[in-house]
C-alpha cells in the first residue's frame, strides 16, 4: 500500500489524464472547492463537467483496481461492528465491506476516491488493519452506509430526544420551539428518515401513531416495507417539525393538512407532498417523493414493446385532439406525461399546465398549480389559460363535466390537450367521458387515444429462479395448448435486491388509437365492451396482454401479472 500512495497521484489529475474532465474544468472546480468543505469528485458532479459512473469507471482504469458494486455485497456484522461511527464513514466517503480472503489482517473498503489517504489513515487507525482500496460511486456509498446503519443512526437520535426532553420542562412549547432548531434531535430524525427513503428507492414515507408506538413504513416498488418504530411521545414533534418545514399551521391538529417540502439528497432536488390526517392515536403524516429527474424518463425507459412505442410516437403527433392517460393512483400516469410533454416541449411551441399539484418542475413549460382558496379551479384555470395562446394544454386530471367539456372544446378548436381519468382500462375512458355528459359525437371527434396503464415489479436478474410453465401458467399467459416447453421465473431474494426478489418497476400498457372505425362507434355511443372489441379486431394488447408479455420474458412474474389484472374464475374472461 505504501508503494500506491508514494506515486502521490491526485483525483482531478486522474480524471484529466483519463479523459473525463479538461485542464480547465479541473482549476474552476478547485477553485469552488477552496471556499467549501466539499471533495472534488462531488464538485465536479454538481458542474455537470462528469458523473459519478464516470469518475468511478476512469479510477478503476488509471489506478488498475477492483470496481465493486455495494448492492451486491453481503456486508459481515464483524466488520459492521467494527467500524460504529456511520457519521465517518460518510465524511469520508467509504465503507468496509469485506476481509481480504489471502491476509486476514488486511480489510477491503469501497471509497469514492481511492487516493484519499487521510480517509485510509482514519480507516487503518479505527481497525487496526491494512486498508486494501476499492472504487465505489458515492450514491453506492451512501445508500449502503444507510442500508447498515440507518437503523442504529435514527435509534440514537431517538435516544437523544428522550433525554433532552426529561431534561427540559415538558410543555408543547417547548416541543415545537425544538422542532425548528437546526441542530435539534427531531430536525435530524425527519432529515434522516427522507434521506434514506431516498436511497431506498421508496416513493413514499408513511409516520403512523399506533396504540404504543409510532410506526414507520416505506413504499419500495408499491410495496409497504417497516423500517423503524420510535416511542408514542415523539410524534408531537415529529409532527411538528414537518408541519414547520411544509408551510402547514402547527397549531391545529384536529383538521387534515396539505404541505410541501423540498430537499437535496444526494445533489437531487426532491420534492415532497405532504399530507397530515387526525386518526384514534395521533395524527398520520405520508410524504409522497418526486424529482424532476424520476419523472421525466426517456420514452424508451417506460417500458413500451416495439409496436407500443410505435403507437405512442403516433397519437403524439397529432397537432391537436385530446391524449388521456388512465389508470389508478400510483400507476405511473404522471410519469408518463411529464415524458409526453418533454417530448413535445420544443421552442416553436406554447405548453401550459394545469395541475393539482405541480409535481416536477420544467424548463420551457408553462406550470399553473391549482389553488381552490382563490378560486383557481381546473375550469376556471383553463378559460384563462385558452386566452394565453397556448399549443399543448396538459390538465392535471379531469374530475368534473365542466373540465371535461373545455378540455374538449380546446382540443376542437387546434389545441393538443393531455390529461388523465380514474377508469379501469382504455375503452372505459371514452364511456366515462359520456358518463360526465359530453356527447358522444364530440368525445370521438375529440379524442385521439387513450392509454391505460399499470405498474409490475421487476424480477431481480441476480436471482430469480427458472421453472417450467405449467398448463394453469400457460392458460394464464394467454398460450393454453401450447405443446412448446415454456420457461418462466419466479422471485428469490438477495442482497442486490434487499431480499424482495424485484428491483425496480416497468409499465404494462393498453394503448388504444381512436381509428375511424372506432371513432364511428363511440359517436353512436357504443358500451365499452364493443369499443374493446373492435379496438382488439386492430391490433391492440390489453393490460394483461402486455403482462402476460413481460412475465414470458422473464422481466416480472405471474403473480405480478395477476397482482394488476383480474381474472374470472368461471371463464377466465379479462376483467382490467
Amino acid at each position: 500500500m505504501e508503494g500506491f500512495y508514494s506515486k502521490k497521484k491526485r483525483i482531478g489529475d486522474l480524471l484529466v489524464a483519463a479523459g473525463v474532465i479538461t485542464e480547465e474544468q479541473l482549476i474552476q472546480a478547485l477553485d469552488i472547492q477552496k471556499g467549501t468543505n466539499s471533495k472534488l469528485g462531488a464538485v465536479l458532479i454538481e458542474k455537470g463537467f462528469t458523473t459519478e459512473d464516470q469518475i468511478a469507471n476512469a479510477l478503476t482504469r488509471q489506478l488498475g483496481l477492483e470496481q465493486v458494486s455495494l448492492k451486491a455485497v453481503k456486508i459481515p456484522n464483524e466488520i459492521i461492528a467494527m467500524v460504529r461511527d456511520s457519521a465517518l464513514l460518510k465524511r469520508l466517503v467509504c465503507m468496509p465491506y469485506e476481509f481480504d480472503p489471502i491476509d486476514p489482517m488486511s480489510l477491503h473498503v469501497a471509497m469514492a476516491d481511492p487516493m484519499d489517504i487521510y480517509a485510509t489513515d482514519d480507516l487503518q487507525a479505527i481497525t487496526g488493519m491494512t486498508i486494501q482500496p476499492a472504487v465505489a460511486t458515492a450514491e453506492d456509498i451512501m445508500a449502503c452506509i444507510d442500508r447498515y446503519y440507518g437503523s442504529a443512526e435514527a435509534a440514537a437520535v431517538a435516544e437523544q430526544y428522550t433525554r433532552e426532553r426529561a431534561a427540559d420542562d415538558d410543555t408543547q412549547t417547548a416541543v415545537e420551539e425544538n422542532a425548528d432548531v437546526e441542530n435539534a434531535p427531531i430536525v435530524l430524525l425527519v432529515k434522516k428518515l427522507i434521506e434514506q427513503a431516498v436511497r431506498q428507492r421508496a416513493s413514499d414515507i408513511h409516520i403512523e401513531a399506533l396504540e404504543t408506538r409510532i410506526r414507520v413504513r416505506y413504499r419500495i416498488d408499491g410495496v409497504m416495507h417497516e423500517v423503524g418504530t420510535y416511542p408514542l411521545n415523539m410524534l408531537v414533534a415529529i409532527v411538528a417539525r414537518i408541519k414547520i418545514i411544509g408551510g402547514m399551521d402547527i397549531s391545529e391538529k384536529r383538521k387534515p393538512q396539505d404541505g410541501r417540502i423540498t430537499q437535496v439528497v444526494d445533489r437531487t432536488e426532491y420534492d415532497i407532498r405532504v399530507s397530515i390526517l387526525p386518526t384514534v392515536f395521533g395524527e398520520k403524516v405520508v410524504m409522497r417523493l418526486t424529482s424532476k429527474m424520476t419523472l421525466t424518463k426517456e420514452k424508451k425507459l417506460l417500458g413500451f414493446a416495439p409496436d407500443e412505442m410505435e403507437k405512442f410516437d403516433r397519437i403524439l403527433g397529432n397537432p391537436n385532439g385530446i391524449i388521456l392517460v388512465t389508470g389508478p393512483t400510483g400507476s405511473g400516469k404522471s410519469t408518463t406525461l411529464y415524458t409526453a410533454l418533454s417530448e413535445l416541449n420544443t421552442e416553436d411551441v406554447n405548453i401550459i399546465t394545469v395541475e393539482d399539484p405541480v409535481e416536477a418542475n420544467i424548463d420551457g413549460i408553462n406550470q399553473v398549480q391549482v389553488n381552490v382558496k382563490a378560486d383557481l379551479t381546473f375550469a376556471n384555470a383553463l378559460r384563462s389559460i385558452l386566452r394565453q395562446d397556448p399549443d399543448i394544454i396538459m390538465i392535471g386530471e379531469i374530475r368534473d363535466t365542466e373540465t371535461a367539456s373545455i378540455a374538449v372544446t380546446a382540443s376542437i378548436t387546434g389545441h393538443l390537450v393531455v390529461s388523465t381519468l380514474h377508469t379501469n382500462s382504455a375503452a372505459a375512458s371514452i364511456t366515462r367521458l359520456a358518463d360526465m355528459g359530453i356527447e358522444p359525437y364530440l368525445i370521438a371527434d375529440s379524442t385521439v387515444g387513450v392509454i391505460a396503464q399499470r405498474l409490475v415489479r421487476r424480477l431481480c436478474v441476480n436471482c430469480r429462479k427458472a421453472r417450467e410453465a405449467t398448463e394453469l401458467d400457460k392458460q394464464l399467459l394467454g398460450v393454453a395448448g401450447s405443446t412448446e416447453p415454456l420457461k418462466i421465473y419466479e422471485a428469490v431474494g438477495c442482497t442486490m435486491c434487499n431480499d424482495t426478489g424485484y428491483l425496480g418497476r416497468i409499465g404494462v400498457y393498453e394503448i388504444l388509437p381512436i381509428t375511424p372505425r372506432i371513432r364511428s362507434v363511440i359517436a353512436r355511443k357504443a358500451p365499452t365492451e364493443e369499443i374493446e372489441e373492435i379496438a382488439l379486431e386492430e391490433g391492440m394488447s390489453t393490460l394483461r396482454m402486455s403482462a402476460a408479455r413481460l412475465v414470458r420474458e422473464g422481466i416480472t412474474t405471474i403473480a405480478e401479472m395477476r397482482r394488476i389484472t383480474y381474472v374470472q374464475d368461471d371463464d377466465d374472461d379479462e376483467m382490467t
